[in-house]
């Protein structure tokens, strides 16, 4: 028995020290999350429903921040390598420089706005969960 538990610390501790690991399981649950979606014919993207799921482990208590925070700072230090081949097809594409384009501005704007909202709420959920655990 004593074994199983050295054993499950162990993992712990390399999970919680990884990035390789932490961004694995962040893919595992946007992967969850896509089959779910799909499968329950939900009209949410997949990345929705896996972050949510990493939410309410968080909020359960199930999960701990440090599981995942090495590994989310990594994907989110590498971000700007996901945008670079979306640059290049519009430069692939002239009449995305006309009307079209700039509807396609406003909507990419708003998307991001209302991402970066999003975001900066459950950043601020997690600060407030985080220091309400601190003061217990």
């Amino acid at each position: 028995m004593s074994s199983l538990r050295a054993m499950s610390l162990s993992l712990r501790r390399l999970l919680r020290r990884s990035r390789l690991i932490q961004g694995s399981f962040l893919i595992g649950f946007w992967t969850l999350g896509e089959t779910i979606a799909r499968s329950a014919h939900l009209p949410v993207p997949g990345g929705i429903v896996g972050l949510a799921l990493v939410l309410i482990l968080l909020l359960s208590g199930r999960m701990h921040i440090v599981t995942l925070r090495r590994g989310a700072d990594w994907l989110l230090a590498d971000m700007l390598l996901f945008f670079v081949p979306a640059v290049l097809a519009i430069l692939n594409h002239r009449e995305f420089l006309g009307i079209i384009g700039l509807k396609l501005i406003g909507i990419v704007l708003l998307g991001t706005l209302l991402v970066m909202g999003g975001t900066a709420f459950v950043v601020d959920l997690c600060c407030r969960m985080s220091h309400h655990d601190l003061v217990k």
